[in-house]
């Protein structure tokens, strides 16, 4: 079985649009044209590349205006920090609270691609590394934020961080649109992996990520230590019925996490028959 991507962006953000001329010129177009999916698109056998006047965590019409026969959403995104860490990242979306200052609905998640999601970081890091200067940005998954979070197809995000001048750096578009062409290229039914929800960390999930890379242990939703706080037995249902394929157990960063949560935890994961392990 083919899977057919979505692969969108916001005209309105440079990164993305960055992204998505590389993906055109690599794969020996000019430019995107007018169509009916968005402003601007090219479709192929196995994606399309829609561009949209919105940003992206307003991306909750995709549904409707994207093809039927798309599995699943890939989004070029920029992404911004605060202490200005040049980054790699990828995540999926939701909001643990009833805060949607970023978008998407309260205490609502969307649903997370683990296996996408463990490619493209893993394609992240082996790209970056064979491009100059690039081995010193950090590759990492982010904790699930911000949305869109009601579409009823799993949806990807794959960001540059984090000012204007990564934004728009054309070796930037280069590594994050090789790691997106290798997807295109690959069947995600082809891709071996240990689901898993994960549980603590910060908004850059070391720990978790650090096994990602050195495993085959795939994350789906991720609550960070800012997040633990509002996990109960029903926002960890909705962690893992949110998660494409489903998951075999919950990887929690212990440190950090309480005792009662933990407990918690546990009891969920022995109701559900997911294994845990504590990192």
């Amino acid at each position: 079985m083919i899977n057919m991507i979505g692969v969108v962006y916001s005209m309105i953000d440079p990164a993305g649009v960055g992204i998505a001329r590389y993906l055109i010129e690599s794969l020996g177009r000019d430019s995107l044209s007018p169509c009916r999916y968005g402003l601007q698109c090219l479709q192929g056998e196995r994606f399309i590349i829609a561009g949209f006047r919105e940003d992206v965590i307003y991306f909750d019409f995709l549904d409707e205006v994207m093809p039927r026969e798309v599995d699943f959403y890939v989004v070029l995104s920029r992404h911004k920090s605060e202490a200005g860490v040049k980054s790699y990242t990828t995540h999926a979306t939701g909001n643990f609270t009833d805060e949607t200052v970023a978008g998407g609905r309260p205490k609502e998640l969307g649903i997370a691609h683990p296996k996408a999601m463990w490619f493209l970081l893993r394609a992240l890091y082996r790209v970056a590394r064979t491009k100059p200067d690039r081995s010193l940005y950090e590759i990492s998954y982010e904790a699930t934020h911000h949305g869109p979070t009601n579409l009823t197809k799993p949806l990807v995000f794959i960001e540059i961080g984090s000012s204007e001048e990564e934004w728009r750096d054309p070796l930037n578009h280069e590594v994050v649109g090789e790691a997106v062409l290798e997807l295109l290229k690959t069947s995600t039914l082809d891709i071996n992996c240990q689901p898993v929800i994960g549980i603590g960390g910060g908004h850059y999930p070391r720990k978790h990520t650090e096994l990602a890379l050195s495993e085959d242990v795939c994350y789906g939703h991720i609550a960070s230590k800012h997040s633990i706080k509002y996990l109960n037995e029903a926002m960890l249902k909705q962690m893992v019925d949110k998660t494409h394929g489903g998951v075999i157990g919950i990887v929690v960063e212990k440190k950090g996490v309480r005792r009662e949560l933990r407990d918690l935890i546990e009891e969920f994961a022995k109701s559900w028959r997911l294994w845990i392990r504590y990192v």
